[in-house]
């Protein structure tokens, strides 16, 4: 099994992965856009700055992983001819706290937010509150998505470093 391969692969996955959350984040600035330059009621006009925040916060997010995924890829070569055992066993540590970071930020914390997001928007009739909540709900979505498909993507990564740990 060829490890360092393996890890590249995944770095390069993860890069491609988090242009998603910049896409996302442009939809959400050009809605917000949109909503400024066309919108004309109450309702429309609330969607501006929560629009434009959440595509901000996700362009952000977007960012900053494309770049740590971006750098890591050329490390783990280095890191690899350094100490193969080292760098492996440096990733099993990595990704087991990613893996623990996932189950609880993106698959307890964001569902009990979006939950609460759902329970303001029954009973507040505010537009600005309503228009908040419902694109927190759309951000929170869209970062489950992604995310769960990057969860996918590190546990397979995480099993094939296990194997190859022991192969060690």
């Amino acid at each position: 099994m060829d490890i360092l391969k393996t890890a590249t692969n995944w770095a390069k996955d993860e890069v491609f992965s988090t242009q998603f959350f910049i896409l996302f984040g442009a939809l959400f600035v050009a809605a917000g856009i949109g909503f400024w330059q066309l919108g004309k009621t109450d309702m429309a006009r609330a969607y501006i700055i929560p629009a434009l925040v959440a595509g901000a916060l996700l362009m952000t997010i977007g960012l900053g992983l494309f770049f740590t995924n971006k750098a890591r890829v050329h490390q783990f070569e280095s890191a690899w001819k350094a100490d193969p055992s080292a760098f492996v066993d440096s990733e099993i540590k990595r990704v087991e706290g990613t893996l623990k970071e996932y189950q609880n930020v993106v698959f307890t914390a964001i569902p009990l937010i979006i939950a609460a997001c759902a329970f303001v928007i029954m009973f507040v009739d505010k537009p600005g509150w309503r228009a908040s909540m419902i694109t927190t709900i759309g951000m929170l979505i869209v970062i489950l998505l992604i995310d769960g498909m990057a969860y996918a993507r590190i546990d397979n990564y995480n099993k094939e470093l296990l194997q190859a740990e022991q192969e060690l």
